[in-house]
């Protein structure tokens, strides 16, 4: 069979999605990756993988229609000239675009997954409800369009299902993207105590809430190291550069941008920290977990679902710094605890968060053997 694998997020397709790519392919399957970034950039790299890579002109954030409708019009031409079997699409204008083009084609297994409710379903204001309004049409039609709907936990399929968006004997949920416990594995723990948040620079993943408990953290430890990785990005809640560098300058957080292979940063931290307003199941989190880390992230849908407060890692309220830093503060003095957390991560991770467990899982829904 084709199978067709879309995405508005280049890297993501290549560092989130690449094993459950190569399941496909160990399967026999031909797979064709669509993503937004130039195909000289990453054609060779996908190619290395045995997969297919072409670029789809789609902007992850823009609000433009007449870009949107070419998106819409590449990927109805792509599916009519393709004609994939089957379709795996995450990310909003993906799934949209993507479920309704290969309607349009007569091509009925289409597989979306929606991966966290994004900054549009939370946000404020009238034009932020003006365009929820709107989104919230584009995904009951895309789910319409799909054979199954996949989901990372169990508040998202649930706000679908109220909101009338999908069925519920369409909805499956899986475990978020897994983590490849091969290439994510335990390290020990640094000398001393460090923190690291690894993410897109956005308000809505607890950027701001970090910075500000690391700053209380080292106004009591100067000693005590806070690590940032991650880019910049073009969210309407994106952080601007001007509102990191002065933690940057005075020393609160050593950052160092994106990162192609996040590995060494988790290794020098002994505690992961993703205060985030909401996820599908955080990518970072797992694989700090399958590195031995404790976990400090909120008690938000997607993130709580990693974490068994007291037990690997701790849960904080959404937007609390003082808990944060609370938290923060009692790891920093109490290391041993983080040792015996960081184990129970790890156990957790091979448990239920094994990435060759969650392919399998979305191969039996998707027919794929």
């Amino acid at each position: 069979m084709k199978v067709a694998v879309l995405s508005s997020h280049t890297p993501s397709l290549f560092w989130f999605r690449m094993d459950m790519m190569k399941e496909f392919n160990n399967k026999g399957h031909t797979v064709i990756a669509l993503g937004a970034d130039p195909e000289a950039a990453w054609k060779d790299k996908f190619r290395k993988n045995n997969i297919d890579y072409r670029q789809l002109h789609v902007e992850r954030n823009g609000v433009n229609p007449f870009k949107d409708l070419k998106t819409f019009v590449e990927l109805y031409k792509f599916m009519k000239k393709e004609k994939p079997d089957k379709i795996f699409t995450y990310q909003a204008k993906t799934v949209v675009y993507g479920s309704m083009a290969a309607r349009l084609n007569g091509i009925r297994e289409v597989y979306p997954l929606i991966a966290g409710l994004g900054s549009i379903f939370l946000g404020t204001g009238f034009k932020n409800k003006m365009v929820k309004t709107i989104m919230k049409t584009e995904f009951w039609a895309a789910c319409k369009c799909s054979e199954k709907v996949f989901f990372q936990n169990n508040d998202d399929k649930n706000d679908f299902e109220k909101n009338g968006l999908v069925k519920r004997d369409k909805t499956v949920v899986i475990n978020g993207s897994g983590v490849n416990l091969e290439k994510f594995q335990p390290v020990p723990f640094p000398a001393e105590p460090a923190f690291l948040f690894i993410g897109r620079l956005i308000k809505d993943k607890g950027i701001l809430e970090y910075l500000e408990a690391c700053k209380a953290v080292k106004s009591k430890y100067p000693e005590v190291c806070c690590l940032l990785v991650g880019p910049y990005d073009s969210n309407p809640s994106a952080l601007q550069p001007e509102e990191l560098q002065p933690f940057i300058d005075n020393d609160i957080v050593k950052y160092f941008g994106e990162q192609s292979d996040v590995r060494p940063f988790i290794a020098q931290c002994s505690t992961y920290v993703l205060p985030s307003y909401h996820e599908g199941t955080p990518k970072t989190v797992l694989e700090a977990m399958a590195m031995g880390r404790p976990i400090i992230t909120s008690n938000a849908p997607g993130c709580k679902e990693t974490v068994t407060d007291g037990v690997n890692g701790y849960l904080v309220p959404v937007k609390d710094i003082q808990k944060l830093t609370e938290k923060m503060l009692y790891l920093v003095e109490n290391p041993h605890i983080g040792v015996v957390m960081g184990k129970k991560s790890l156990q957790i991770a091979q448990r239920k968060y094994d990435v060759r467990s969650v392919n399998s899982d979305i191969m039996k829904v998707m027919g794929i053997n």
